[in-house]
């Protein structure tokens, strides 16, 4: 913090974007963010340097904190942007010597998973936290309503906005969770396993509650990795366990997995996406605990509806609201409908983002009357209060819990010269919940789909790239011109 506010000379408000995996520098970095009085930008360690690039101009990011391994990335990334200050960090360096040195020169050499890259004037981070010991201690004054962080998710245009979430909003969430949880918790024992990357809002509130409760946090890096992921909860013995639909299917059949004592877990949560009944029914079985289902959005600062950990619940419910979370069911004109029908899903709370970072348009059109914000999700409500999921109003494709876009990916995909017209939908997937189909009108009669594959691979990240790609002589559309997407669906 000290070396952000005196050595680079960052002042309050000005935004440090954090481009890091689930490593013990994320907190350091984040915490030293947050000490030093500016916003934090969170950004996905996997983005290409088109989705970089536009995330670094968007946030008029000062400065920019970034894994070696993603270097490369970040160089082809800077021009045009705002970045006075780049700082690096290799994947060992908070890590103890010798065994620091042995996993840096490990994957740089041996793995070769560091790319060549040149950001000259780059500051390593042992530089960065020796600097800063010898420097004033970092203060700030805040107010609550002030913006903490720039949370980036898409939209109806497909461009990638930043959510300003407060440090009210914040406090809020962890609040929220702690009247959730009441004591079942032990601070002094129970540790939490923070396997979904910290750049999502799930993760981040996770952490964030961690710290305020003094519950150790472990993190992992790679939760791709099943066997190793495996090897992590039977060294660990976590309490809460939080992840999606797919990573609970993974590590159903895993068999080191299966083989395990499950007498120390307390809670499992999942959101993101819908939690499929067979997945929740096996993971009980084999556990001894339900996956309770949570409920939020980048914008709410995380859960605002939950379900409960001590009673059974309603078979595909999202649960109730949360502390100080309320909600309504509204029509097109923002009127409550008639109870038990479906309705927009609408919530006012001291969670909810206050707008889009240099966005007034989007951010009016976000809110309804009375400051309730439009979450684009139809929803119903039973007699007990409880919420249920029906569709989702926009067309976002929601894959392993993150946001996809359609016309981001058709935005990308338009710009191959052997594509006339694209468009993309949202298919009901049993890995990742839904995947993205795409579909498109040669204007090269020769353009292949491995070449269409090769495109979305250099200028989209892994989860917004095509599972499916369908050819058509054209795409149905209305009177009107506009593309019938629930028909390319099937």
């Amino acid at each position: 913090a000290a070396s952000l506010q005196h050595g680079l000379n960052l002042a309050p408000g000005e935004r440090v974007a954090i481009m890091l995996p689930n490593l013990l520098q994320y907190p350091v970095a984040l915490l030293a963010v947050l000490r030093a009085g500016c916003i934090a930008v969170l950004v996905n360690p996997l983005y290409t340097p088109r989705e970089l690039q536009h995330q670094l101009k968007d946030s008029g990011a000062a400065a920019l904190i970034v894994l070696e391994n993603f270097g490369a990335v970040a160089q082809q990334s800077l021009q045009g942007t705002d970045v006075r200050h780049v700082i690096t960090t290799r994947v060992g360096d908070m890590l103890p010597w010798p065994k620091s040195a042995l996993i840096n020169a490990t994957l740089k050499y041996l793995k070769k998973a560091v790319p060549p890259f040149q950001l000259p004037g780059a500051l390593p981070w042992p530089a960065l936290m020796q600097q800063g010991r010898s420097l004033p201690r970092a203060h700030c004054h805040v107010q609550q309503q002030q913006t903490v962080q720039l949370q980036y998710t898409g939209g109806t245009t497909g461009v990638a906005k930043g959510a300003e979430l407060s440090h009210e909003a914040v406090m809020a969430n962890v609040s929220a969770c702690e009247q959730w949880l009441g004591t079942l918790l032990d601070p002094a024992k129970d540790t939490s396993l923070i396997c979904l990357p910290l750049y999502h809002i799930a993760a981040y509130s996770n952490m964030l509650f961690n710290w305020a409760h003094g519950i150790h946090g472990e993190l992992v890096t790679n939760p791709r990795d099943i066997p190793g992921l495996a090897k992590t909860i039977a060294r660990v013995r976590p309490a809460v366990f939080s992840g999606v639909n797919t990573l609970y299917d993974a590590l159903l059949n895993n068999p080191a997995f299966q083989a395990q004592d499950f007498s120390h877990l307390k809670l499992s949560i999942q959101g993101g996406t819908a939690l499929r009944r067979a997945t929740a029914d096996r993971w009980q079985a084999l556990t001894g605990k339900p996956v309770v289902e949570m409920y939020g959005l980048s914008e709410t600062c995380a859960g605002i509806t939950v379900n409960r950990w001590d009673a059974p619940n309603p078979p595909g419910s999202i649960g109730q609201p949360m502390n100080k979370v309320q909600v309504r069911l509204c029509n097109e004109q923002g009127q409550d409908v008639p109870p038990g029908e479906a309705g927009e899903l609408c919530t006012r709370s001291p969670q909810n983002t206050h707008g889009y970072w240099q966005r007034p348009q989007e951010s009016q059109e976000a809110f309804f009357e009375g400051g309730w914000f439009r979450t684009g999700d139809i929803a119903r409500q039973d007699e007990n209060g409880y919420l249920f999921l029906l569709d989702r109003k926009k067309d976002m494709i929601l894959v392993s819990g993150f946001n996809v876009f359609p016309n981001e990916v058709e935005d990308v995909v338009a710009q191959h010269p052997g594509v006339l017209e694209a468009a993309a939908v949202g298919i009901a997937d049993d890995k990742c919940g839904e995947a993205v189909k795409l579909v498109v009108v040669r204007k090269d009669p020769e353009l292949t789909e491995a070449s269409l594959r090769a495109h979305c691979r250099q200028h989209l990240t892994g989860y917004k790239q095509p599972k499916l790609i369908e050819f058509r002589d054209e795409l149905p559309k209305s009177a009107v011109g506009k593309v019938l997407r629930r028909e390319l669906r099937g």
